[in-house]
């Protein structure tokens, strides 16, 4: 048996004990509500990956099972049973109860890992009521069961077996997870058909068995890897080629794969990952592909006449309407930061560019019509990017006088101080008066919108930036927007959407969300932007008011108050007076600010795409199946 099929003991290395888990959970998985209770699971997955990744196993399925406990199972080597040299423990107990213990560091076992990103099995352990560990390997099933973290039942042999493969079962302890630990199946099904993206030829399957008249299950597998997800991410876009574009290649042990291809659209998303762990913020793996890509595109448009003289593309030009993956399989990745969230490795811009070269040099010499295509697109949207430098210059704030009826929108507050001034984006001018009147001018700025905000989803920024009321925005934010964008520059720490609560007011917000997340997307991820609260009801008995947010407030407050009280539905925020604005909404004592966050860039630009996009099929698709969550809607 070769070196790379054994493992054994002495391939588990450890790094250190399992101290303070418990007691500090938030350090090792980030949160205890509900992000880190969803990353217990991928903890346990990412094993099973990284065996799939080394070629020992093909299908993995997660279960949720009544009570929320998680099953996940694959059929790799199994861990290892025999006793550790160091610990004089069997290794799966020594796995299961040492932190940072486990055959990712030896490479001898593991080429590359996607589990190393994370704090391990020990951890997950650490903070299960329960978990036990069922092991088939050498022909015989092995099992051994853990409480709070601890050894209920040692290592035991429970018979023949004629498969191989680990099991994992645990139940995360609901007072760690107070807050919530009911999972959320939507959000391990995208992961879970993510990592089946990723990882082309493996079945990965979910199935939810929490209320047995209704199980649902999903299974994925996917041949084309990265190529069909970039098939699934233009779903409902018009395309500008058929083919998806593919490279894959290894340089200097790094695995690379390339999908990519262009639709109808304005926007530029490029996904990248590092052993199957999505990097937000980029890397030397982006940078490698956005400088192939530009130098690619110029040389192939001078040489074959298409570009007028002179003419060249820059890199921005040749991402419009581009959906690309970047995967990249590195055996010893260096990050930037503890995130994750941006790989530093010099050595993965070598490869995505050596491999990214040759193949869409390759792709464009073989599919020349698809080529002209692309080259086009990008030469529109250099002219577009010329046009919108010159709009630019409009939209930088000098000062609050500024032109363009600026000084006249934005009631500004005296504070300089970022870290506490807030902005209220408010629609209409009657729900503007009250909040001017409401607020505290010491910290709260008011910028009425009076006009319709322009859905930047079906316009370049040119035209978005000819839109007086994102010209408001810009001026009053201070970041500037496109290349000139600076976050430093950032005047208020809170932006605050506040809409009417009805249909054209949820409208609104829409609009204004799809052009901050696709123009202003720092402002979205490093969480300045917040969606105000204003009551659906009041309620008055005698002297004695009351606010009910939600219907179920409204039940309750009746249920409470005897008699027959005078109940208001406020239709928009106009019907408030400036006290009870302030009261209600904008006091920061008593106001519910909802911050808007982004968990999955993928998600939302797919969301983002069907709600304000051309693809009425999709949309309706959406409704129809969001339909049931929907209560009270004024139309």
């Amino acid at each position: 048996m070769s070196e790379i099929n054994k493992y054994t003991s002495d391939n588990i290395q450890i790094l250190e004990g399992l101290e303070a888990v418990k007691k500090r959970p938030g350090m090792y998985i980030g949160s205890t509500g509900p992000r880190g209770l969803h990353h217990l699971v991928w903890e346990i997955v990412d094993n099973a990956v990284d065996e799939a990744m080394a070629g020992y196993c093909d299908t993995i399925h997660v279960e949720i099972l009544p009570g929320d406990i998680i099953k996940v199972s694959d059929n790799g080597r199994g861990i290892p049973v025999d006793i550790h040299p160091k610990t004089g423990k069997p290794s799966v107990e020594t796995v299961y109860t040492t932190l940072h213990a486990g055959g990712k560091f030896d490479h001898n076992s593991y080429k590359v890992s996607g589990g190393l990103h994370g704090v391990g099995a020990s951890v997950v352990n650490a903070l299960s009521t329960f978990m036990t560990v069922e092991i088939h390997k050498d022909n015989k099933k092995y099992m051994i069961e853990f409480e709070d973290g601890f050894v209920k039942s040692e290592l035991r042999c429970d018979g023949d077996t004629d498969i191989t493969g680990t099991t994992v079962t645990f139940l995360a302890n609901a007072n760690i997870f107070n807050e919530s630990h009911v999972y959320d199946f939507e959000i391990l099904r995208t992961r879970i058909q993510q990592l089946a993206f990723l990882n082309k030829g493996i079945r990965f399957t979910i199935t939810d068995k929490r209320n047995e008249l209704k199980i649902v299950n999903k299974d994925y597998k996917y041949q084309g890897g990265v190529k069909e997800y970039v098939s699934f991410l233009n779903k409902g876009k018009d395309v500008l080629h058929p083919e998806v574009a593919y490279f894959e290649g290894e340089l200097e042990n790094i695995m690379v794969e390339i999908a990519l291809q262009y639709n109808n659209g304005y926007a530029d998303n490029i996904y990248p990952f590092t052993n199957n762990i999505t990097n937000p913020e980029g890397g030397t793996h982006v940078e490698g592909f956005k400088m192939t890509l530009t130098r690619i595109l110029n040389t192939y448009g001078k040489k074959n006449s298409i570009f007028k003289k002179d003419e060249s593309l820059q890199g921005e030009d040749t991402r419009e309407g581009l959906i690309a993956i970047i995967s990249v399989k590195h055996p010893d990745p260096q990050f930037e930061g503890q995130t994750k969230s941006k790989l530093g490795s010099s050595d993965a811009r070598r490869a995505v560019a050596s491999i990214m070269s040759e193949g869409l040099d390759r792709f464009l010499m073989e599919n020349p019509n698809a080529a002209k295509i692309i080259i086009e697109k990008a030469l529109m949207a250099q002219r577009a990017r010329v046009a919108a430098k010159k709009a630019r210059e409009a939209t930088r704030r000098k000062s609050p006088l500024d032109a363009l009826g600026f000084a006249s929108k934005l009631a500004d507050c005296r504070s300089k101080e970022a870290k506490r001034a807030e902005i209220y984006i408010v629609e209409g001018d009657s729900a503007g008066g009250s909040a001017k009147q409401g607020r505290d001018s010491e910290f709260q700025a008011i910028l009425p919108l009076r006009g319709k905000v322009l859905n930047v989803e079906k316009t370049r920024l040119d035209r978005a930036l000819q839109n007086k009321e994102i010209l408001s925005m810009i001026q009053a934010f201070g970041t500037g927007i496109g290349e000139e964008f600076d976050i430093t520059k950032l005047r208020y720490h809170k932006i605050i959407i506040m809409t009417d609560a009805d249909v054209d007011g949820a409208h609104i917000r829409t609009l204004l969300l799809t052009f901050l997340f696709r123009y202003l997307k720092p402002l979205v991820e490093q969480g300045y932007i917040y969606i105000a609260q204003p009551p659906l009801y009041k309620i008055q008995y005698g002297k004695s008011i009351q606010y009910a947010y939600l219907e179920k407030e409204l039940d309750l407050i009746l249920k409470e108050t005897n008699g027959k009280p005078s109940i208001q539905r406020y239709k928009g925020l106009g019907e408030m007076n400036p006290e009870q604005l302030w009261d209600t909404t904008m006091d920061p004592a008593e106001r519910t600010l909802l911050q808007v966050t982004l968990e999955d860039a993928i998600k939302a630009d797919q969301v983002f795409s069907m709600l304000m996009g051309d693809d009425v099929e999709s949309r309706k698709e959406f409704i129809n199946e969001n339909a049931e969550y929907v209560k009270n809607l004024d139309v």
